[in-house]
Formats: structure tokens, sequence, C-alpha cells
């Protein structure tokens, strides 16, 4: 994540008092904070304290697929909070309860169990721990490029970044590489991505490493920190029968793909498999801490015989329960899978036809609202520059939009473009020609 410059160097007293504060007090957890402060939200655009107005391309932290500040949203929060906001952990609520059946008769069988957490880690840390529990085995498989969480168990699964310097991960982790059609390493005699050859040569050492006790294979439809990259339709199929073979549960993390943002329900969708356990969170809660991991009853039945504990502080809280209702209210009313779906059409041929007039664009990949643009400085070789997508993001974000670039070693910079189902074409529109401004500006000082 790169640091973002000021879009001013002149600051007011209040201000120069809050980024004091802010550098005094404040544990950096991620690279450079913005510099701004924002005051308030609503829509699409976030609003800074001197008043200047800026385009979520982001969704907050890829969340807000509602936008913020939506006014069901509000209206739930505001109604809830009021009646029945916490419970003891082994309580229940109607609002829990609804969630559970409602999101179950959004998935195919055999999900129908649910289990109601705060964030994406928490949900697959205890996807992890059911798997491992109900297979009697520990050894976990993910992408080379992946991204979990950072709570131990989901952090000793994430590849993408941050494993340096903290110590041993959990044992028996594993990763296998990612298939990438824009930078292939098994090829075809025609250059192709050669995905099925890359697969049987990740298992096959992966059986060379295992011990035996190959509990999970835990993956996302599309790897977002991992640069928006979407394994080939019959990918997952093949994967599925790989995890078969050795007894494997497979679990898909849908944090950032799930609840329409590819254009359908679910991004396990397209390729007809279906996980053994399934983990939701970001969009789910449309910006508020709520995630979900679903599985089948048989799958649950062997974890409860087998004693499965994941007793949390805020399991099961009623308040951000009746949220979640309240996100698939709107989901349904608005017909949001399709809406993703037409946005997701025009916003990729507005980056197709960027890509006509800057060199520097080398792919353009994803699905529905979930886009990804990459950024080189020679298409040819495709070589990458830092440089090149730390200037376009602060160029962005000081005309008015902003970006999250994904930087990771042997890749260019990857825009991770992933506005609310709710924006409009002029919306799209509007972010489309900042970046194509910036981008132009940048890469012609090259």
């Amino acid at each position: 994540m790169a640091a973002e410059t000021p879009t001013s160097t002149v600051l007011t007293a209040s201000e120069s008092t809050f980024w004091a504060d802010a550098d005094r007090h404040l544990v950096r957890y991620g690279g450079g904070f913005t510099r701004a402060i924002i005051e308030r939200a609503a829509g699409s655009f976030v609003y800074t304290a001197d008043g200047r107005k800026i385009l979520d391309f982001t969704s907050g932290q890829m969340s807000a697929i509602l936008g913020h500040s939506h006014p069901a949203i509000v209206e739930t929060v505001q109604r809830q909070v009021a009646h029945l906001d916490h419970l003891y952990s082994g309580m229940l609520s109607r609002p829990v309860v609804d969630l559970a059946r409602r999101l179950a008769e959004t998935l195919p069988a055999p999900l129908e169990k649910a289990l109601l957490l705060t964030t994406g880690a928490e949900s697959n840390e205890a996807a992890i721990r059911m798997a491992k529990l109900v297979t009697g085995k520990h050894e976990i498989v993910s992408f080379a490029r992946s991204w979990h969480g950072m709570t131990q168990a989901a952090a000793s699964a994430t590849y993408s970044t941050g494993r340096k310097g903290y110590g041993p991960s959990a044992p028996g982790n594993f990763a296998i590489p990612v298939p990438n059609s824009y930078r292939p390493d098994f090829t075809t005699p025609d250059g192709e991505l050669d995905w099925r050859r890359q697969l049987d040569f990740a298992f096959d050492l992966i059986d060379a490493q295992s011990t035996g006790s190959l509990a999970a294979c835990l993956v996302e439809p599309i790897l977002s920190s991992g640069g928006i990259i979407e394994p080939p339709p019959g990918y997952f199929a093949a994967l599925h029968t790989k995890c078969r073979e050795r007894g494997m549960l497979l679990i898909l993390d849908e944090a950032q793909t799930g609840l329409c943002r590819t254009g359908t329900w679910y991004a396990f969708e397209r390729d007809g498999v279906v996980p053994d356990i399934l983990t939701l969170s970001k969009t789910l809660g449309a910006g508020l801490p709520l995630a979900a991991v679903l599985t089948s009853a048989e799958i649950e039945q062997e974890a409860y015989e087998r004693g499965f504990l994941f007793f949390t502080t805020h399991v099961s809280d009623p308040l951000v329960a009746a949220v979640g209702n309240s996100v698939l209210d709107v989901l349904v009313r608005d017909r949001l899978d399709e809406r993703a779906r037409e946005l997701g059409a025009f916003l990729r041929t507005g980056l197709e036809d960027m890509a006509t007039r800057h060199e520097v664009i080398g792919d353009i990949r994803g699905r529905g609202l979930l886009a990804g643009l990459e950024l080189v400085v020679d298409r040819e070789t495709k070589q990458s520059s830092d440089r090149l997508g730390a200037q376009v993001t602060s160029r962005c974000l000081q005309l008015g939009l902003h970006m999250n670039i994904v930087q990771l070693p042997g890749m260019g910079g990857v825009f991770r473009i992933a506005p609310p189902l709710t924006a409009t074409e002029d919306e799209l529109a509007l972010g489309l020609s900042i970046l194509d401004t910036a981008i132009g500006e940048v890469s012609a000082a090259l």
C-alpha cells in the first residue's frame, strides 16, 4: 500500500493539531495514512474537513457495497441500537436466526448452517478451526498471493504480504502458485497459461511436503490483494477434485466477491462448484463488522459432536445481524446482482477505451464491479514500476478520486476498482475520467 501525499501543503491550526496528534498517538498498521481528515461520507463520496469531495472507488475497505450512509442501513442501526444491540454470546435473537435462514436461502444445498461473527479474519479462523476438527488433520493449502486475515491461522494462510519478522506461522501451511493468465509460469506451446499442468505440479509438491494431514484448501474465487487475479474457468472444479482425492475440505473466502459484487450472488456460481465451507465478511455488513461461516448440516453435526468451540464476545450479535438483513433486503429489492453486471460492463468498456490511449495499461481483468487495472512501463516485457502506481494513486487523490493500488514483487501496480453497487453511471464516468487524466499526466512525465 503506497502512502498518499497531502493534496495541499498549507494546513490550518486545527489540521496541524490533528496530524500532530495522529503522528504522536496512532500505531501505523499498513503503509502511510491518507493525508486527509474525513468528516463524513454519503453515497459514493467521502468529504474532507477542508471541503473536498472525493469519489470512493474502493467502497471504503472494499466493504460498503451499498455506498456510505445508505438510508436503509442508517434506519436499521438507529432502530436496532435503541432496541437490542448486544447479548451474552449464548443467547439468540430474531435478527440472528433470520439472517442465518436468509443466507442459506441464497446458497445452493447443502450450505444451510451459519455462524455469525465480525471480521473476515475471524470467519476464516473459525472455518480453519472447524475443518481441522472435522477432518482430524491440520495442514492448510492456499494461494501464494492470498489474503485471508491478520489473526494467527488466517495470517498463516496469507502469502501476499506480512509474513516476515513475526516468528513461526501455524505449522502445516502450504502455498500453491496463482493461475495468472497475464503472467503465466506454466505455458502451452502457444504461450497461454497451462493451468492444469501448473495445478498438477503444485499438488505434486504439496504431496511431497505433506505429513499426510491435509485438512483443507482455503482460497479466494478472485484474488483481490493478490492483484485481482481470476483463475480460468475449470480451475476450481479441478481444484475441488484435488481436494476430494486427498480427503480435504474446500473453503472459499468470498469476503470481497460475495453478495452480488461480481454480478452473481457469489463468485463461485460461475464454476459450478459448491464449497464445503464458505466465509463471508466485508460486503455482508456493508461497512459494519459482520461476517459469516456457512457449511453443511453434516459438517456442522460432526464439528458439534467433536466439541467445536468458537465462543467469542460478538458472536451472534443482534445489531449487526439486523444490518445484514437490511443488506439482503436492498440487494434483492434493487436487483443489485443485475446492476453489478450492467455497471461492470460499463466500467470495463471505459477501462478498455482508456487502454487504447495509454501504453502503461498492461491488463484489465475482474468481474462485475470488481475490476483490476495493471500498470506496466513496457507492454512487451510487462516490466513493473512501483513509482508509476504510487504517482497515479497520488494524482487521482489530488483530482478527487480515491484509488487503491496493489504493489507486490513480480507484478506491476494493480488498481483494485470496487465502487459501491449503488454507484451511478455518471459517477463511474467521473472516476474513469479522473483516472484517465492521472495516468496521462504521470506517464507523460516518465
